[in-house]
């Protein structure tokens, strides 16, 4: 800790269209803060994508919040199913299944996942951009056999 009480021992800020830009699973992914940054307390990543699902998953390490910031959501986590717009903001506890739909798309959400690390995980299967953009079909296929397993190593679980 430093002498503000402080695990981050520099601060730091980014621009709107500033951050490691990826694509990744279908999607654009802008890492805005890692683990290193925050001092082990975050990754914040900002996620733009069209319609589609994610498969149902769990993260055992870190708990995971979504900010809707343009679009329409269908969450579910755990039990619960959340319709959710702009503005709105999404909480799921760490060891609890779930995914989501974009149901009105492009959908752009800021992950905050805490603690910090996910930016290992997300950088493992995706690759980098500097196209600010979704990728097209075709661009930056996922590796869906590697997945499961690399997964497995940040503590993740694809339950789908």
């Amino acid at each position: 800790m430093n002498k503000n009480g402080s695990v981050a021992d520099v601060a730091f800020a980014l621009g709107a269209e500033e951050g490691e830009a990826r694509w990744w699973m279908g999607s654009l992914a802008v890492i805005k803060a890692t683990a290193a940054q925050t001092g082990g307390q975050f990754t914040l990543v900002e996620v733009t994508e069209n319609e589609g699902e994610t498969p149902l998953h769990v993260h055992h390490r870190e708990d995971e919040t979504f900010i809707v910031l343009q679009g329409e959501v269908e969450f579910e986590v755990g039990e619960k199913s959340i319709v959710a717009g702009p503005g709105a903001v999404v909480f799921g506890p760490r060891s609890v299944p779930h995914r989501y739909v974009v149901r009105r798309g492009p959908a752009k959400m800021l992950f905050l996942l805490t603690p910090g690390g996910f930016e290992g995980l997300l950088r493992e299967t995706s690759e980098p951009t500097t196209a600010l953009r979704i990728p097209g079909q075709g661009e930056a296929e996922p590796d869906f056999e590697a997945l499961p397993a690399i997964a497995e190593r940040y503590d993740c679980e694809l339950l789908a």
